[in-house]
């Protein structure tokens, strides 16, 4: 979602260079948007002070002639660096006391900004804008070649159509579509002649495996085999995703992917996936968006309830609009 502010600055101010400071896992994504024209990786932890190394960062940027750093978390810990860099101007929300640290600082109107992409864009545009909120550019990735990957991994190429499926979060189970509504979408399109492909981090390696064994041919298991950036260029390869609300949805939907998005336990108003061509599964159901991790009702109806037929429908429904729409522009 940051990227989509990254478009923004480029539109607005075609010479501006952009660095990023942002964690090392995400330097992979990052060298994927050629918007970015630094990277500039940390290992703090999330939620720990390390002003060590915040100091050692800031030292590190103080003499770049950085004119302005734009702060995307809301805490107080996030704001030290630009604050010790002394650089200039220092743009972010309100929150956790930051009046020291942050001095162009913005009353976050949740009513006018709901979705939180659109609370990014709005931190490069000024104060007052009449414009936030309107015409958010759309994140695009740009994979890299494969060709090493499949080698590594001991894939093939074939004119076969493949399925990604995402089964894991990293937030919890709540937001987790049954994993035997994974196996059934499987089956479903590997008998239509699909690859099924299976990706997630090795936390979901044997939740991937476990969906391997029930669906068999044709499934593979990629569930940490692979590293986010080649989970990336690969997620390009796949004519349809089927994923939970997880930063792997957001990257097929940043790949321009048909994207089915089930959600649970969060609100899909808030940080839906930015495709033209992604559907939303939610029932928002009574209890939801709940936000938990795990369901507090311990019936995890919200996800339970979005049956394995409905999002097949809309995903065959999608895939044959797109094949239409091919021979149509030929």
């Amino acid at each position: 979602m940051a990227q989509s502010l990254f478009k923004m600055l480029k539109r607005e101010q075609p010479k501006v260079d952009i660095d990023v400071l942002a964690p090392t896992w995400s330097e992979g994504l990052l060298n994927r948007m050629p918007e970015v024209r630094r990277i500039i990786p940390h290992t703090i932890e999330h939620g720990k002070l390390a002003w060590r190394e915040r100091q050692q960062k800031a030292e590190e940027l103080r003499y770049q002639g950085y004119q302005q750093a734009i702060v995307l978390p809301n805490s107080w810990k996030s704001a030290l660096i630009p604050f010790l860099a002394k650089i200039p101007r220092r743009t972010g929300y309100r929150g956790e006391m930051r009046y020291g640290l942050l001095n162009d600082r913005r009353q976050l109107n949740k009513l006018v900004l709901r979705r939180t992409v659109d609370q990014f864009v709005a931190l490069g545009l000024p104060k007052n804008d009449p414009r936030v909120g309107q015409l958010v550019p759309k994140p695009r990735l740009m994979p890299k070649p494969v060709e090493d990957i499949f080698s590594r991994l001991g894939l093939e190429h074939s004119d076969s159509p493949i399925l990604a499926l995402c089964p894991g979060a990293e937030y919890g189970p709540a937001k987790c579509w049954p994993l035997e509504y994974y196996v059934t979408c499987a089956n479903s399109k590997i008998a239509d002649g699909w690859q099924v492909w299976l990706f997630g981090s090795h936390k979901e390696a044997r939740l991937g495996a476990r969906i391997q064994t029930l669906v068999g041919d044709g499934c593979i298991n990629l569930c940490g085999q692979t590293s986010l950036p080649e989970a990336v260029d690969l997620l390009s390869l796949a004519s349809a995703v089927i994923a939970n609300d997880s930063g792997l949805m957001h990257v097929a939907a940043a790949l321009d992917r048909i994207v089915i998005a089930v959600y649970g336990s969060s609100n899909p108003s808030m940080t839906p996936p930015l495709n033209d061509n992604a559907h939303i599964q939610y029932l928002g159901i009574k209890c939801s968006p709940c936000f938990q991790r795990t369901c507090p009702k311990k019936h995890l109806k919200c996800l339970r309830d979005i049956k394995p037929a409905l999002v097949l429908d809309r995903l065959n429904s999608y895939v044959q609009e797109r094949d239409i729409l091919k021979v149509g522009d030929g």
